[in-house]
């Protein structure tokens, strides 16, 4: 039996124009675990209130972190498959579950190289519908019938992802820096309730998050907090050192608070003269962590009274994630075959 990956990111538009900005937007748009609402009401926000003004926004935000070789995300995830394929000596296929390649594509390379059994990595640290089961329903359709699939699991706490997050901040942050934040990507608040199993914990008390309960197992507000939690005590930072915050909300919803965009304001305004910023939700660079934070946001801070703003990049294909992929890869293999 021959065991391969299927890494899958969320995707990119093939190119920063306008028109394949809103194919990409359609296509993530109308995914029901995105924009959870009966497929009439979606399909009317999506072409009557998204589309006709959101991808020229998005084109013009992409062109700004445009790279030669295309996609940041994109040239950023082929390049952890690739050190992957090499640590593993296994064959890893990448996939996005939006654009290309798509999962179906991912799944064709792997047949084609004689794998027989795959484990599906949707490379999200933490649970939500919107990302990590949407990507496993799609590997589920798509997958050869013959073919076996195993699922690597939300890894917010993984040692050696926890690990590695801390090496690549430490070695950004810059001589002087006042605070850390952690900004995750944000999530509308009723996707929380949604998904939790006890149907009466998540959102039910200011605390829901610290007791203990089996919502915490698709909770991504919880997850996000021990992710944060682990990485400061990694770096050795008190509670007075480092906060967390949720970017990219969409639409008028009550979505996880608090927004990033008002707390890099609200910092500054209260003194922060030297700010890093550490995205701990995504583990490639894309429009989110380059444009939305590393452009906008620094802007933004800088307006308000700050002084430097230092991002911190992602994983990427950094060696210290690549082998703690790599072992969280193997566990997942061993777990079921034993």
């Amino acid at each position: 039996m021959t065991t391969g990956v299927l890494l899958i990111n969320l995707g990119s538009p093939a190119s920063p124009s306008t028109a394949d900005v809103r194919r990409y937007l359609n296509e993530f748009l109308m995914d029901r675990r995105v924009l959870d609402v009966p497929w009439p009401v979606r399909r009317l926000i999506v072409s009557a209130f998204i589309l006709p003004t959101r991808p020229k926004q998005s084109a013009e935000a992409y062109a700004k972190i445009w790279r030669e070789e295309g996609s940041p995300l994109l040239y950023h995830s082929r390049g952890l498959a690739d050190a992957l394929e090499n640590a593993l000596e296994q064959p890893v296929a990448l996939a996005m579950r939006y654009g290309s390649p798509s999962v179906a594509d991912g799944f064709e390379a792997l047949e084609a190289r004689g794998v027989t059994r795959c484990i599906v990595a949707p490379l999200y640290p933490h649970y939500a519908d919107s990302t990590t089961t949407t990507s496993f329903e799609a590997a589920e359709s798509c997958a050869p019938e013959s073919m076996e699939i195993v699922r690597l699991a939300p890894f917010y706490a993984d040692p050696g992802y926890i690990q590695a997050l801390a090496d690549v901040t430490r070695a950004a942050l810059p001589e002087h820096c006042d605070y850390l934040l952690m900004s995750y990507h944000g999530l509308p608040e009723r996707h929380l309730t949604k998904a939790d199993p006890t149907g009466n914990h998540c959102l039910q008390s200011a605390d829901c998050c610290e007791r203990a309960s089996a919502a915490h197992a698709t909770c991504y507000r919880h997850q996000s907090r021990v992710t944060s939690r682990l990485l400061a005590e990694a770096l050795g930072l008190d509670d007075s050192q480092y906060g967390v915050s949720y970017q990219s909300r969409l639409g008028r919803l009550p979505w996880l608070t608090p927004y990033t965009d008002a707390t890099l304001v609200e910092l500054a305004e209260h003194g922060v003269k030297h700010l890093a910023v550490v995205c701990p939700a995504f583990v490639a660079d894309n429009l989110e962590t380059l444009e939305e934070i590393g452009l906008a946001g620094k802007e933004a801070f800088l307006a308000a009274g700050g002084e430097s703003f230092t991002l911190v990049p992602c994983l990427n294909e950094d060696e210290r994630w690549v082998d703690a992929l790599g072992l969280l890869l193997k566990r997942a293999d061993l777990a079921v075959t034993g």
